[in-house]
């Protein structure tokens, strides 16, 4: 009971592999064909019917084993989604911050002005920080 829910629950996986066992199946036969024989007149069919209809199959195949990893994602994000509307919802002023990441030290760090100081190319218009303080140029 079980094997038949999954395959209704993932049918496009499932015929994903399936198109891809028949493309592959159908290339595997077509080479066999061909190299059987030496004159092209006899391998043009089976070119067109085995090699061209399986290179499709495989491309279907794929596309709806791609898509069932799409829609693998979507119901992650939805879970997601989900969650942060009840974290939402459980904070009055319905906002949620995450906390950012501690930044590593870094060996080089500019010095700041009190005063905001007009930059080299700007035409006269000061360059500031968040906090009001001009950056400082080590020429």
């Amino acid at each position: 009971m079980e094997l038949f829910k999954w395959l209704r629950l993932q049918w496009d996986r499932v015929f994903g592999a399936a198109f891809v066992v028949t493309g592959a199946v159908a290339l595997l036969t077509g080479w066999s064909k061909v190299s059987a024989t030496p004159y092209p007149a006899e391998q043009i069919p089976y070119v067109v019917s085995a090699g061209l209809g399986g290179l499709f199959l495989l491309g279907v195949g794929a596309t709806l084993w791609h898509s069932a990893d799409l829609r693998d994602e979507w119901r992650k994000l939805d879970r997601l989604e989900e969650k942060l509307d009840a974290l939402a919802a459980a904070d009055e002023t319905e906002t949620v911050v995450l906390d950012e990441p501690k930044a590593a030290p870094n060996q080089y760090t500019p010095r700041l002005r009190a005063a905001a100081v007009p930059a080299r190319g700007t035409g006269g218009v000061p360059l500031t920080t968040a906090a009001g303080a001009a950056w400082d140029s080590q020429d």
